[in-house]
């Protein structure tokens, strides 16, 4: 069994700051791409930044400049580290990881739970 636990998310005033934590553990065999994804109310799941096995980030033109995600394969955690925060950031952020189980032929998208964060104006 595979899980993805996120941490570190909250209440912070406008261009504050927060980072968030996703820990992978359980029946891993390897880790391929990571990232994360925020998703409002009613409104469908988007990507904020996504980074590969070998440390290659990706972010959305919304955070450029403000968040940066790192990768720890040793812990098999990712971390997003986010600046300059607005309003309307606020939404909950989803830990997502293409991982290839043990026992599995092929590799498969898990998410973790969501962590709320909250930036208030």
């Amino acid at each position: 069994q595979v899980q993805l636990v996120e941490s570190g998310g909250g209440l912070v005033q406008a261009g504050g700051s927060l980072r968030l934590s996703c820990a992978v553990s359980g029946n891993i065999f390897s880790i391929n791409h990571m990232g994360w994804y925020r998703q409002a109310p009613g409104k469908q799941r988007e990507l904020v930044a996504t980074i590969t096995r070998d440390g290659r980030p990706n972010y959305a033109d919304s955070v450029k400049g403000r968040f940066t995600i790192s990768r720890d394969n040793a812990k098999n955690t990712i971390y997003l580290q986010m600046n300059s925060l607005k309003p309307e950031d606020t939404v909950v952020y989803y830990c997502n990881a293409d991982i290839l189980a043990f026992g599995a032929v092929r590799f498969i998208d898990y998410w973790g739970q969501g962590t709320q964060v909250t930036v208030s104006s």
